[in-house]
């Protein structure tokens, strides 16, 4: 099973997938950023721009994914944002042709709790301090310039299901998918401090310099 999880950048997709990799034995996290970023670093600064547009980038995604469906015996986990039909039915559509079970799901919020996340994310008020001290600040930067088009896209019905956060937490949003998936996640045990410890290190782990 591939669970593709979406939503606009800062919606929690990355923070929701670890939780769920880190209570579902045998799963997987196959982020398609990371294919996404290595592919525009080969390009000329001038010819970097939005890695989805690059039919590489969605083919090499469903070869990719396709394999670890194929290969892996856990349920695979995938998230990333994806606001075009038309590479939606590349990328999501494709696997399902392929035969894979793949359940989506888009995770909406309102402008001012993904704006919230977006500040809080990574600890970028520290980003400043860094030696590339604006370089990630540029990537929210450009997440802030998409978040009005990626709310209204997202909310039609060609990408349910739909799950709003803004009144849940990250362990309780992943608990929903599961619910959703027929999956069952192992129980939170965690504390606070110690949630709020390891999110923020998936979080610096995740912020992007590209």
């Amino acid at each position: 099973m591939l669970l593709w999880i979406n939503g606009p950048f800062g919606g929690g997709k990355t923070q929701t997938a670890y939780e769920i990799q880190r209570r579902l034995p045998g799963s997987v996290v196959c982020d398609p950023e990371h294919a996404g970023f290595g592919l525009r670093r080969m390009l000329p600064p001038e010819l970097r721009g939005d890695f989805q547009d690059l039919a590489s980038w969605r083919q090499g995604v469903v070869e990719v994914l396709d394999l670890a469906l194929t290969k892996h015996e856990g349920v695979v986990i995938t998230p990333m944002t994806v606001t075009n039909a038309g590479y939606f039915e590349e990328t999501v559509g494709r696997l399902r042709e392929l035969g894979h079970d793949v359940r989506h799901f888009t995770l909406l919020a309102e402008r001012e709790t993904v704006l919230r996340r977006l500040r809080e994310r990574g600890f970028g008020h520290l980003l400043p301090f860094a030696a590339r001290k604006n370089s990630g600040l540029r990537h929210e930067s450009w997440a802030v310039q998409q978040l009005d088009h990626c709310l209204e896209r997202l909310r039609e019905p060609e990408f349910a299901e739909h799950l709003w956060t803004d009144h849940s937490t990250v362990p309780k949003t992943a608990d929903r998918i599961a619910v959703l998936a027929g999956l069952r996640l192992r129980p939170n045990n965690e504390g606070a401090l110690r949630t709020r410890l390891r999110q923020a290190g998936v979080g610096v782990r995740h912020i992007r310099f590209d």
